[in-house]
This record gives C-alpha cells, structure tokens and sequence, in this order.
C-alpha cells in the first residue's frame, strides 16, 4: 500500500479507470473511461490483494477532516441560484439538509429536471432567479465538479426569493410569488410549504 499526499478537490480527475479501480470518495465517470474524486482529500493509492483476480490498484481519497457534509445522492440540499440560462440555472449549495457546507459545491438545476409535469411548457426564466433560495434534491454528481439537482416534486423549488423591490416575496400559487409592498406578481416555481 502506497500513500500519496497529493489534495484532491471534487471533480478532480485522480486516474484512468483502465489503471485504476475508484474506492472511497472517488467515482468513475459516466463513459468508464476516467476516475474522478468525489470530496476534498488526499489521494491514495491501495495495491490489489495477491489473490485478486483485478490486478488495478485501487484509487481513493481520504482524510481531509474541513470537508464535513459532502451532498449524494437522493440528498435534500439548500441553495442559492447564481445564474439562469435558457436550458439550466447553476446555484451554490450552501445546505446540505439542516447542516451548511464547508466547502463550495455548485449545483445544476437543468429544464427537464424543474418539475414533474408539462416539462415541454417549462420556461426556465420563468421558474428561477439569481439570488432565489431553492430546495433540490441530489440528482447525481455531473461533470466538471457540478451536482445535478432536481426541484420536480411539490416539496422542492424557490423556498425564498426577493422582489425587484428587494423585499421578502409571499408564496401565492405554485407558480407565483407576490412583493408585499409594490403587489407585483413573480413566476417562480415555488416549494410547498408544509406538508
């Protein structure tokens, strides 16, 4: 067993999954060609066991104890749109179900992955803003130290937004929120609230 003291960040491509097996906190990308590393760490490399019949050392990253809570899949996370294109809005995580992120991950919310229903008439300006406050699920880790996120459930979406007026808005529909001062209505697509 080989130690490796080289620190690894998320995304960061640790080998070619044709020389290397991924352990612990490292995944092998979508097209199996290449290994990527999931959290912060220190890279490692595990030699095979004598007796095993893949003879690929094993490639892992471990031990960098500032990481805390690290977002996977099927994860509730807390974000905060920071920009919005025609096909996906990108956010920061800032919460990874009640706790917050020490590190910065950033999330991918994609057309098809707003809402549930009528997923041809979404209007991806229409759903999201920068700045808005939105709970998504963990789809899957994307490419190029994304995650994908969902908001395609009742639950999920805008939790917090602000108006043009820079107020707090109120939720009113699913799919409006209204300015308390100005009255102005908003489309997002907004969480439900309670139950």
């Amino acid at each position: 067993m080989e130690k490796d003291t080289e620190l690894v960040t998320p995304g960061e491509k640790l080998g070619r999954a044709s020389e290397f097996k991924a352990g612990k906190g490292a995944y092998v990308s979508p097209d199996n060609l290449t290994v990527y590393a999931s959290l912060t760490g220190f890279r490692r490399i595990l030699s095979p066991p004598p007796d095993s019949p893949d003879q690929r050392p094993t490639v892992e990253v471990t031990g960098h104890k500032a990481h805390g809570a690290i977002p996977e899949p099927g994860s509730i996370v807390i974000a905060r749109v920071t920009k919005v294109m025609a096909r996906m809005a990108s956010a920061d995580i800032m919460c990874l179900g009640t706790k917050s992120v020490r590190e910065n991950f950033t999330g991918i919310i994609r057309l098809q992955d707003i809402r549930a229903t009528e997923i041809d008439k979404v209007d991806m300006h229409l759903s999201f803003r920068p700045g808005d406050i939105v709970r998504a699920i963990v789809l899957s880790l994307g490419d190029a130290r994304a995650y994908f996120l969902s908001t395609a459930k009742n639950e999920l979406g805008v939790i917090s937004a602000q108006s043009a007026a820079g107020a707090p808005m109120v939720a009113i529909s699913w799919t409006e929120m209204q300015c308390p001062i100005t009255g102005q209505v908003e489309h997002r697509k907004v969480a439900k609230v309670g139950g």
